[in-house]
């Protein structure tokens, strides 16, 4: 079954590829940054990580800290703008052009297994390298260290996800609408990275008390 076109898409759907057709950077540069600012803040808040709250700022500024919209929801979003969707934009762009007019069943397993190991590598460097950079990385070794660490939890999941969402793509989904398909599994995959990110660092830092409390106890 080949991807069948759907009914008149919603307006304001419609808006948006024609963006896309006519400005198509700049807006899965915007889309992506919206994107990847609301994927902190629901990681932040789903996670119950702490807010930090400003004593001597405004009310309308303490309020959105409280909900974490703060200066890291801003950097994930300065991500998304200038690293996220330039990378994507040209490495599928490429993929797709690599593979254009190619539809038999061997042409979309080769176009599977090229995104899983080409593009989905580049692209988990690019998250872990970025992620490390806004929690405070201050070396080139640190950022590496990140990446090293992370590198086969983030791959591996790709790789799950990558082949499943590019089948039902070639399948069901009608070109035009790659873009917005795949952003959208790609926030749904982005808030799940970062809640398990903000748990794991939650768990460590308990464990941390835990142990310093334990210390004391001891007389260490």
């Amino acid at each position: 079954m080949s991807a069948v076109t759907a009914k008149a898409p919603h307006p304001l759907l419609a808006k948006y590829l024609a963006q896309l057709a006519t400005n198509p950077l700049r807006t899965k540069a915007i889309t992506t940054a919206t994107l990847c600012f609301l994927q902190e803040i629901l990681g932040s808040n789903l996670s119950g990580t702490p807010a930090r709250v400003s004593k001597g700022a405004s009310l309308p500024v303490r309020a959105l800290q409280s909900v974490h919209v703060d200066l890291k929801a801003v950097k994930m979003a300065i991500y998304g703008f200038l690293v996220s969707a330039p990378l994507s934009h040209y490495l599928v762009g490429l993929l797709q052009k690599a593979f254009a007019g190619k539809t038999s069943a061997g042409a979309k397993v080769a176009q599977i297994v090229a995104s899983n190991l080409l593009i989905s590598p580049i692209q988990a460097s690019a998250y872990l390298s970025s992620m490390a950079i806004i929690n405070g990385a201050s070396s080139v070794q640190e950022v590496i260290k990140t990446v090293k660490a992370g590198f086969f939890s983030v791959i591996r999941v790709s790789w799950m996800v990558s082949p499943l969402s590019m089948a039902i793509a070639q399948k069901f989904i009608p070109v035009e609408l790659w873009v917005p398909f795949f952003n959208s599994v790609q926030f749904v995959l982005g808030t799940y990275f970062n809640l398990r990110v903000k748990q794991m660092r939650l768990a460590a830092l308990k464990k941390e008390e835990l142990e310093r409390q334990k210390k004391e106890k001891r007389g260490d």
